[in-house]
């Protein structure tokens, strides 16, 4: 790619980026689309909050809301949202500290080094941006060293940025599990592999027996049942106490509104929708009756202590001689489970494991396609040579920088954007018990995912595709010129972070697709005041950042001039993210900071993969010195990863006896031990629970 296309990318990605912001900033402020903006301070009663009057500054665009974002402390965030919160503000944090010091080591050393250098003629006659790189840095040369001396500072200014954030996120975990206010999953264990009792026939009787006669704080149980359909049936509940609802509204529409009922489904008469609610809550009642219920009992329960220090013993200790019998966890929080897959058994979840890795492999495979289409487009000067009708491009002018700067990267992340949704469904079928395993496997399939196909096929099909006209004219070359193709895809890199940071955080803000819908639904069956909330999506925000960071470590010292862009990527995702926490999304769950493992392992792999692929380059540049010199930092590197799985792995794995024991005395000594008594109520399934709606209230038979 030539300087033009990067140039064009650039003014592309930043132009709608400032449209797309300034239209978020003036949209945000109007009242009607509060639902879309402001979901979570609606849902939590305070929606009104931040809006002006008409007339005072409503109607201009303004970018206070970046400002705020800065200013809002890591404290405010961990009281409002969590730890989950946390370590994601952190990792954008982690990135903005890397980064600047990266751009100024790299703009101010490795830039003017690599321009300076005498390089390849080739090189020096055309437009590229490789007189940036470390390909213009001819072989043998001693300004090598240099680069080897960089290589060294950022290796060693990034474990030491990891083991801070790592030795911090430790702290916080612990000082959450031991100072956070009384959760029922500090007190309650989840059982499987429960035998069946020889006396009574019952799976809870076993239950209550053995635990009541070995621990003194046993306080009660709940066991699962495999109800089948019936959460699908107070689904269809509520959605016909919905329609029964707006029927009756229709009287109050406009003319339009009635037209828009007339001709769909909701012109099914008021009584014929209540007898219909009426047949589907017989339903449930007779799915919840006592009978019922013990025929559809599991192996499965939840246990409630009154300490959290005897809960921790249950849960890690092995309890009977057969490991499969017995079995413990610490329990999810109770918003955070998936209750239909507590009845999944062992055996089967194998086979699902099986399945979901099946289709991730086939998903990866396919993807292959739309990634090597893309680094055709960014190979378009050799394609011209090959096919001259592509050559026809040229006729427009600047077509042929913007087909070879802006397509690829938008292509591309337009393709990667369905990838986390697709992941996160195959994660659902493999029967986690709890939404924060299902999107920390999420999290894991897509990122070695984007590793594979948006970093390593990338590099690989650009250099195929590099080599094809003239490796078999100039044998004796190749290896130069399979060094000069890795570096020569920052190009594409740095218009993939452009797009992706650019358009895709502004995009990310402005909610185009929801803002879409509530303008459609407004227009046809009235305003809305209900807002769309969602949980926050650690699976597609934790690796897509965590790739944008492999990226930066890897080309730090091979493309300088990716890493003030990058910086400029995570500041902006930055302010994007704590705006979406404050206002849009809905913490969910809080696992008191389990993302930050994985995400510590993305990094450490980032780091790897620069030392690998710089032993490589070294060599390939005739300077077999500095490739051997490189050899210690790797094995550095994987030392202080074995250190921080014996030094921090375990904390994040497991609840300290010791933190329990502390909580437990401290709440002794404030006279609370044992006041804690609604544990086991709160993991009582919620088709178990009373459903409240506009026609009346469901209340279950066995409450």
């Amino acid at each position: 790619m030539d300087a033009e296309g990067l140039v064009a990318s650039a003014a592309i990605n930043l132009g709608l980026a400032l449209v797309a912001l300034s239209l978020f900033s003036l949209l945000k402020k109007q009242p009607g689309n509060a639902p879309v903006y402001r979901p979570r301070r609606m849902a939590a009663g305070d929606g009104g909050a931040g809006l002006l009057p008409l007339g005072h500054g409503r109607l201009t665009p303004s970018f206070r809301w970046i400002g705020a974002a800065f200013r809002l402390s890591e404290e405010d965030v961990l009281r409002r949202h969590g730890l989950d919160a946390l370590v994601v503000v952190r990792l954008f944090k982690f990135g903005i500290k890397c980064f600047t010091v990266c751009s100024v080591v790299g703009v101010l050393v490795l830039a003017p080094t690599n321009y300076t250098s005498e390089g390849r003629a080739d090189i020096r006659r055309s437009n590229s941006m490789e007189l940036f790189t470390v390909t213009n840095v001819t072989r043998g040369s001693d300004r090598l060293w240099v680069h080897f001396s960089c290589l060294c500072f950022i290796s060693f200014y990034v474990v030491y940025l990891l083991h801070k954030e790592y030795k911090e996120i430790t702290r916080r975990r612990i000082e959450h599990l031991k100072y956070h206010c009384k959760r029922p999953d500090q007190y309650t264990i989840l059982v499987r592999g429960i035998p069946m009792c020889p006396d009574h026939g019952t799976y809870g009787c076993y239950v209550d027996h053995f635990f009541s006669k070995n621990y003194q704080t046993y306080q009660s149980y709940q066991i699962v049942h495999d109800i089948g359909n019936i959460e699908a049936l107070q689904k269809l509940a509520s959605s016909i106490d919905k329609q029964i609802k707006r029927k009756r509204e229709t009287r109050k529409c406009n003319i339009w509104q009635r037209i828009w009922f007339k001709f769909t489904s909701e012109a099914i008469s008021i009584h014929r929708q209540e007898e219909k609610l009426k047949d589907v809550q017989q339903a449930i009642h007779l799915l919840q009756c006592e009978n019922m219920l013990k025929q559809k009992e599991v192996p499965v329960a939840f246990v409630a202590f009154k300490s959290r220090l005897d809960a921790a013993h249950a849960a890690e200790m092995q309890l009977l001689v057969n490991p499969l019998s017995l079995v413990t966890a610490y329990a999810p929080e109770p918003n955070d489970m998936i209750w239909k897959n507590l009845a999944i058994p062992f055996w089967r979840m194998a086979m699902y494991k099986l399945g979901v890795f099946v289709a991730a492999f086939l998903l990866t495979v396919f993807f292959t396609i739309p990634v090597t289409a893309v680094q055709g487009i960014v190979q378009f000067e050799k394609i011209k040579r090959w096919f001259p009708p592509a050559r026809a491009v040229q006729l427009i002018p600047g077509l042929n920088s913007v087909v070879t700067g802006y397509l690829p990267g938008m292509i591309l992340n337009g393709f990667i954007y369905l990838v986390p949704f697709a992941m996160l469904g195959m994660a659902s079928f493999e029967g986690c018990i709890a939404n924060s395993q299902k999107e920390i496997k999420a999290c894991n399939m897509v990122f070695y995912f984007l590793l594979g196909n948006v970093f390593f096929l990338s590099i690989l099909s650009g250099s195929l595709l590099d080599q094809l006209g003239e490796s078999f004219t100039h044998p004796k070359d190749i290896p130069s010129r399979l060094a000069s193709a890795v570096s020569a895809q920052s190009d594409f890199f740095i218009t993939y972070i452009l797009t992706n940071g650019m358009s895709g955080f502004s995009l990310e803000v402005l909610q185009f697709g929801l803002l879409t819908w509530q303008f459609l639904k407004a227009h046809s069956l009235g305003h809305s005041k209900e807002p769309y909330l969602y949980g926050f999506p650690y699976y597609r925000v934790v690796p897509i950042v965590s790739l944008a960071i492999l990226i930066g470590v890897v080309y730090a010292v091979v493309a300088p001039l990716l890493l003030p862009i990058l910086l400029i990527y995570f500041l902006l995702g930055y302010a994007v993210y704590i705006n979406q926490m404050e206002d849009v999304y809905e913490i969910t769950y809080d696992t008191c900071g389990q993302y930050w493992p994985s995400i510590h392992h993305y990094i450490f792999l980032s780091v790897a993969l620069m030392q690998i692929t710089m032993i490589g380059l070294f060599g390939l540049k005739s300077k077999p010195g500095a490739s051997f010199a490189t050899i210690p930092l790797l094995v550095f590197n994987i030392l202080f990863n074995e250190y921080c799985k014996v030094r921090f792995l375990p904390t994040f794995h497991h609840r300290p006896v010791q933190v329990a024991k502390q909580s437990d005395e401290l709440d002794e000594a404030e006279g609370t031990m044992g006041d804690f008594d609604d544990a086991i109520s709160a993991y009582k399934p919620p088709w178990m629970r009373p459903m409240n709606l506009e026609s009346g209230s469901v209340q279950p038979l066995n409450v």
